[in-house]
């Protein structure tokens, strides 16, 4: 068993793309265009393109906005309803494979999880601000 730091994180994040790539394939979907698709769900923001840059930390957030746009599932820096529905459709089955997961788990331990994982993202999120900074 493997302690709370990076190669733990990193494992978890390289498994957890493992199943969402897997799913995902049967949808005709990259792993950055589903990422891309769900910001633009979770966002209102304009230009898309420069959200899911900033977000994700994609460089090819034209590309990818141009690809979802030229699939009709993106219009106007907005989801489109077959966008949504593709989501939707998505999430449902992300969510009949590993929802046992979730519900195994104790609740105080989920809360916990996610609190230690926001704080270590928060810090993450300093540094590579920093890196970017020192190159430019």
């Amino acid at each position: 068993m493997l302690s709370l730091g990076p190669r733990l994180i990193g494992q978890t994040e390289k498994t957890l793309d493992a199943v969402l790539t897997r799913i995902l394939r049967e949808h005709d979907l990259s792993t950055s265009e589903w990422v891309a698709l769900r910001l633009a769900a979770d966002t209102s923001a304009v230009p898309l393109a420069a959200f899911v840059r900033a977000q994700a930390h994609f460089e090819d957030a034209d590309d990818l906005v141009a690809r979802l746009a030229a699939r009709g599932l993106v219009a106007g820096d907005q989801l489109t309803g077959e966008g949504q529905s593709l989501i939707a459709r998505v999430t449902q089955v992300i969510t009949s494979l590993t929802g046992s997961i979730w519900e195994n788990l104790d609740p105080d331990d989920v809360a916990a999880a996610g609190r230690v994982l926001n704080a270590v993202q928060s810090e993450y999120r300093t540094v590579l601000a920093g890196l970017s900074e020192s190159a430019a």
